[in-house]
């Protein structure tokens, strides 16, 4: 079980969380990488014991992805995968298999695309890109 931070660096937390969401949404993806990486750095070591870290590295993967520097989002979300609750979570599963595919690892990618529909269904890919779920379908 992951531990909850104190309530005014949580609050730190969340507010520049939200202000990388709104920068995301934007499409400012460098600015959100950094307000993510900023919000991360403030969580305590060991990071894999906070549950703020599930969140922040897999938004922190998802700007990376949406930046195109897929080693990077590969980073964060394999990273995340040692936080409680992340394995067996779809979003994270499908974002670290659009990595892997995009970085040419099949294998990884397929495991991981499978694992997201599994948890999350053929909706989880609704808003994807096709490509992943024609990807997928060789697999199910």
């Amino acid at each position: 079980m992951a531990k909850e931070l104190e309530d005014k660096l949580h609050q730190r937390i969340l507010q520049l969380s939200k202000a990388g969401d709104e920068s995301l949404a934007a499409g400012n993806y460098s600015q959100a990488i950094g307000q993510f990486r900023t919000a991360f750095a403030l969580v305590p070591e060991p990071y894999q014991e906070w549950e703020a870290s599930l969140w922040l590295l897999t938004a922190l993967g998802e700007a990376y992805y949406f930046a195109g520097e897929y080693e990077l989002a590969r980073a964060a979300l394999t990273s995340v995968m040692h936080v409680p609750g992340a394995i067996g979570n779809a979003f994270v599963h499908l974002r670290l298999g659009q990595v892997q595919f995009e970085l040419g690892n099949t294998q990884q990618a397929a495991d991981e695309l499978v694992r997201a529909y599994m948890g999350g269904g053929k909706e989880i890919f609704e808003e994807e890109d096709g490509k992943y779920v024609t990807f997928l379908q060789a697999f199910l």
